[in-house]
């Protein structure tokens, strides 16, 4: 299972943000960072936040290895609009509307591999059938 990362409510257009995204989508993770850190765009901080999030995700939730990730989707979606007024010539208002972003990012690589630690599963074991036992001298 890929493990992914989102960012609501980022204060740029979808637009703005979807062209930085298009600069490391299907990279890998690694790469995509270094590539962002050079990037002259303000998206750039919230794509590689969320890269990085994505990645320490992939690292502590799903045990995946961090240099082998790789960016497998990079989406950019409209967020809600903030409407607002501009005061205009002789008392008239113009609206605008301020857009916001949300993005989602999903990565995907290599499994650690896991330590195959028997000995809590032996812990249960033991005492289910300890209170088994307790519950058998109840009875008798």
């Amino acid at each position: 299972m890929p493990a992914q990362a989102r960012i609501k409510g980022i204060k740029q257009s979808p637009r703005k943000v979807a062209v930085v995204a298009a600069l490391v989508r299907g990279r890998r993770v690694d790469d995509a960072i270094t590539i962002l850190e050079h990037t002259p765009r303000r998206s750039a901080l919230a794509v590689r936040k969320a890269i990085e999030s994505a990645r320490a995700n992939a690292d502590y939730n799903h045990g995946y290895k961090p240099a082998s990730l790789r960016i497998v989707e990079i989406s950019v979606t409209p967020g809600p609009r903030l409407k607002r007024i501009r005061p205009a010539w002789r008392g008239t208002a113009n609206p605008y509307q301020k857009k916001t972003s949300h993005l989602l990012v999903i990565v995907d690589g290599e499994k650690r591999q896991s330590k195959s630690s028997t000995k809590p599963e032996n812990d249960k074991v033991k005492k289910s059938a300890h209170k088994i036992a307790r519950t058998k001298k109840k009875e008798s």
